[in-house]
């Protein structure tokens, strides 16, 4: 205040989207509108997006976040925390077909991962009790058809939401989209369906100041300045 310097406030989950606009190599941002789905450790959302900060959730979790379930199976399996990047490096050694788990078929574009991590955990009860070391013979086909599984959930919605609302330009933000297996998905799914693909740099795909600052950019950009009776609001909507 003594300085005059405007205060700007910014929506944790639109600094993930708009992490998209960071200055780039290839110099290549989505057009609008795009849909943008949001995968971390609290969020699984599908988002549309009409303008900086025109945004609408058109899906969501409606349970755990497709980054708590990553974490969570991590768990059951004794992996440390954060475990989704642990269940991503052993994914590359197992075969993902090897067993089936369930994939959630809730609302119109509303995800669920509570069934597959319950599945998961029943499952392995079962085997570990024939096998005392199933786990430590399997991981790898464990986590390949487990990740197989959150991946294949995720892709169901969003093609359903990109073919609903004629959208082209198609991207995923937040920590999970350092997933290898969803960054291949949707460029392989992207080309399948003719979509303009776009992930963050790798840098600006956690949480990271980077997508902070571009976000206030574009509110400073607008004019839009806080007050100091602004308080931190986790349950904050776009």
């Amino acid at each position: 205040m003594g300085l005059d310097i405007p205060l700007v406030e910014v929506n944790h989950m639109q600094g993930h989207i708009l992490a998209h606009f960071i200055k780039n190599k290839e110099e290549k941002y989505p057009q609008f509108p795009f849909i943008c789905m949001t995968v971390s450790g609290g969020h699984t959302q599908l988002v549309l997006v009409k303008d900086y900060f025109d945004m609408k959730i058109i899906g969501q979790t409606i349970d755990d976040a497709a980054g708590e379930a990553f974490d969570k199976a991590a768990k059951v399996l004794g992996l440390p925390y954060p475990g989704g990047p642990l269940i991503d490096k052993y994914a590359k050694e197992g075969n993902p077909e090897k067993y089936v788990f369930p994939v959630s078929n809730i609302g119109e574009f509303d995800f669920s991962f509570s069934g597959l991590k319950t599945s998961l955990l029943y499952f392995l009860k079962k085997e570990s009790a024939k096998d005392a070391t199933f786990i430590e013979k399997n991981i790898a086909d464990v986590c390949a058809s487990y990740q197989h599984t959150i991946i294949k959930t995720l892709f169901k919605k969003l093609i359903k939401a990109a073919q609903q609302y004629h959208i082209k330009d198609v991207a995923i933000a937040g920590g999970v989209s350092a997933n290898s297996l969803l960054r291949s998905e949707l460029f392989r799914i992207g080309k399948e369906q003719g979509w303009n693909t776009f992930i963050p740099e790798f840098q600006y795909c956690t949480d990271n100041a980077g997508m902070i600052a571009i976000a206030g950019h574009y509110k400073f950009l607008k004019g839009e300045f806080a007050g100091q009776d602004i308080a931190a609001d986790a349950r904050l909507k776009f």
